[in-house]
């Protein structure tokens, strides 16, 4: 990689490194012949909740399925309103939107770009029910104030911890300070399957019983419905591989918390790029290590480093309220557009070499000059 193209993302190693415990989780499972739910999701589960600290972690078909099941679980419906981010993958808001309730959206802080706990206060009504913090790249979003204001109106929280598995806030892992926690193992995630999977983590039984009947089409017993569910199961071989990826997730969070501390070695002090902020009391996991170009063209910085076998990503080039679907009901949320048009995500990972970000940092640095 050093001297060919540089990815966003390169899985390879970790393939490479643990093939043969992948091969026999894989195997395990079709000796068993159980794929659906049975030991390996249940096994799974057990670990993801002993690790995350919760009693319950309840596995499902993606991360977009834990957000709106967790939202079902907590009572939202036609009509509600959830407060929220513009600054985030769709999924957020097409969660809220799936179920009819409205998404209201909450401008971010410019320095981690999360949602401005300080101003959501004012976007509260009568029809608010769940407030739903998105922990963006890796990082916490500021979860004591949100809970303490979801307190003191009677509000549910959902953390959105797409981007954010092992990630803490004053020690707690982020997903587990709110009612419920909503994962993602899309693969390119730092706790990636092999496919799509997701997870709900909560500490309360009567939520964790609902997102299990939910993911099994409404119903406890198989074939006694209750409700209208969904087929959400997280598939068992994705389970299986899955706990030989736990085996190492903190070990790769370290690792990608020194290549960031890398980048900010080498990025310093570079005119027109501001590097990410690492929020006190927070331990970021950087799923993404996301610039800002503050005064440069940002479309052919990217172009330069793409000519310089460099990819890179803009997550993300509009946010939300200014969706066709949202038509800016929300007005303008200033930081998010601004953050929408700055934004540049770097090549991050836990094999990402030493001299590999040495020469993306150069090649950012020529693209800025130019």
């Amino acid at each position: 990689m050093s001297h060919g193209n540089v990815p966003i993302l390169d899985l390879g190693p970790d393939i490479q490194r643990n093939l043969g415990e992948y091969v026999k989780a894989f195997e395990d499972v079709l000796k068993s012949g159980q794929f659906i739910l049975g030991p390996s999701v249940e096994g799974f589960e057990k670990d993801a909740a002993a690790y995350l600290g919760t009693k319950h972690a309840i596995g499902l078909n993606s991360g977009t399925d834990a957000l709106v099941i967790g939202l079902r679980c907590l009572g939202v419906g036609p009509g509600d309103e959830v407060i929220t981010t513009p600054f985030t993958f769709f999924a957020t808001a097409e969660a809220i939107s799936l179920l009819g309730a409205k998404p209201v959206f909450v401008d971010i802080d410019p320095r981690t770009f999360n949602i401005d706990a300080a101003q959501v206060e004012k976007k509260i009504t009568a029809k608010t029910k769940v407030i739903l913090p998105v922990h963006l790249y890796g990082q916490s979003a500021d979860m004591e104030p949100i809970l303490a204001l979801a307190r003191k109106r009677g509000l549910k929280v959902l953390e959105d911890t797409a981007q954010a598995w092992g990630a803490e806030y004053q020690g707690k892992k982020a997903g587990t300070m709110g009612d419920v926690g909503a994962y993602s193992f899309f693969p390119s995630k730092n706790l990636g399957a092999f496919g799509d999977g997701g997870l709900l983590s909560t500490n309360d039984d009567k939520v964790a019983e609902l997102a299990r009947k939910l993911r099994a089409h409404g119903g406890k017993n198989k074939y006694f419905n209750e409700m209208l569910g969904y087929n959400s199961r997280l598939d068992a071989v994705q389970a299986a591989l899955l706990r030989v990826k736990m085996r190492t997730i903190d070990a790769y969070n370290d690792l990608r918390r020194e290549a960031a501390r890398r980048y900010g070695e080498i990025l310093s002090r570079v005119p027109g790029l501001e590097t990410p902020a690492e929020a006190s009391g927070c331990k970021h996991v950087y799923h993404q290590y996301t610039v800002r170009l503050t005064s440069a063209d940002r479309q052919a910085v990217q172009d330069k480093l793409t000519q310089a076998g460099i990819q890179t990503m803009i997550y993300y080039p509009m946010p939300l309220h200014r969706m066709p679907m949202y038509g800016l009901a929300e007005g303008s949320m200033p930081e998010a557009e601004k953050a929408s048009q700055q934004v540049l995500s770097l090549p991050m990972g836990p094999d990402l070499p030493a001299e590999v970000q040495a020469r993306v940092g150069e090649a950012l640095r020529n693209a800025l000059r130019a």
